[in-house]
């Protein structure tokens, strides 16, 4: 499983900077653009999956994120996002490499974004974590497709293959 999360939050690194290239290409108004996606546009989805992040990794520390709505726009500036996605996740990166047996088998206390109080070991929460970056990623591969562009091939595969040569 540690091997699996390291692998993970690198795959997500490279896919969030194939991502990010490509959007960046992109003009201001296709990326703010409401394409009827759940988060609307191409801006708001990246700006959830960092909150997304955010919360998480704040409930693996024990604490709580000040979170206004799911839909909470954390940067305006698509470079402020960026910057920020990128170092998120050199933080993941590190934070899965200093993880240890015992770290990912430890059961956490926390409470959802409405209060409600959970409990989860943080293999899950990681799983959990890496899955919502690749779901939303997902719906922003869409976006760029439905508004012209060309999206990156984001397949795990491709990176292992990347990572390998």
């Amino acid at each position: 499983m540690l091997t699996h999360v390291r692998t993970m939050a690198r795959y997500n690194r490279w896919a969030n900077e194939e991502l990010y290239r490509v959007v960046a290409a992109m003009s201001a108004d296709d990326i703010r653009r409401d394409v009827g996606a759940f988060f609307g546009s191409i801006h708001a989805t990246l700006n959830h999956i960092l909150l997304g992040d955010r919360i998480w990794f704040t409930r693996l520390d024990g604490e709580t994120y000040p979170v206004t709505g799911l839909d909470m726009i954390l940067y305006e500036d698509f470079a402020e996002l960026g910057a920020a996605r990128a170092a998120e996740d050199d933080a993941i990166v590190a934070r899965m490499d200093a993880l240890d047996a015992a770290g990912i088998e430890r059961v956490v206390d926390f409470k959802t974004v409405k209060g409600d109080p959970m409990r989860s070991p943080v293999r899950e929460m990681l799983a959990t974590v890496f899955n919502h970056q690749t779901h939303h990623r997902g719906q922003v591969h869409d976006m760029i497709s439905r508004l012209g562009g060309n999206p990156p091939p984001l397949d795990l595969i491709l990176y292992y293959r990347t990572a390998a040569g």
